[in-house]
């Protein structure tokens, strides 16, 4: 059966690196895996995202709407934006930041209220402080590598070696640091 993750966020936050990892490790496992990606004006702040499907054998790497099993977002506003590619009784992880698009900052719009209780309100939801716990490692670009830990967690994916192919994919210095945040990442799932 193919599973099929959805991974959104804000350009800078480093989703398509969490998407690269799980894709690694997925294919690592002798999974069929097929991953796209959007960048959009990502080095502006824009939109990514990034859809992960996996199993015996997969046709196309496009999620439909209502064929996410999961949708991950880094922030709380893409969270909405892609809520509709969740499949009814999927799972929702999301990080507890909000990052302003350009109309918010330039004053022609304003940051939604109530998302939290409107993405509880459509599937099972996890909300993980994951640039909180990445501020208290002294790093906030590890809160990518909290959310993969989330979603390893979350899709019963542990079996694989994470550590290993953090190790193999992740700057030397920085090695430690992101397998301190997977492990975070999955206590918090």
């Amino acid at each position: 059966m193919t599973k099929s993750i959805m991974l959104v966020g804000v350009g800078g936050q480093g989703t398509i690196l969490a998407s690269k990892l799980l894709t690694t490790g997925l294919m690592e496992v002798g999974y069929d895996v097929k991953m796209s990606e959007i960048h959009g004006m990502s080095q502006r702040g824009g939109a990514v995202s990034s859809q992960v499907r996996y199993g015996k054998e997969v046709q196309s790497p496009v999620i439909e709407i209502g064929g996410a099993d999961i949708l991950v977002s880094f922030e709380l506003m893409e969270a909405m934006r892609w809520i509709a590619y969740l499949k009814p009784g999927g799972k929702i992880v999301v990080n507890n930041e909000t990052i302003n698009s350009m109309p918010i900052l330039n004053g022609k719009a304003e940051y939604p209220e109530g998302i939290l209780s409107a993405l509880k309100s459509v599937g099972n939801t996890n909300v993980i402080e994951a640039t909180k716990e990445a501020e208290s490692l002294g790093n906030v670009k590890v809160a990518n590598v909290i959310l993969l830990g989330a979603i390893i967690k979350s899709m019963n994916l542990e079996s694989i070696d994470w550590h290993s192919i953090i190790k193999e994919h992740v700057n030397p210095k920085f090695v430690d640091l992101n397998l301190r945040a997977l492990e975070i990442g999955m206590s918090l799932a």
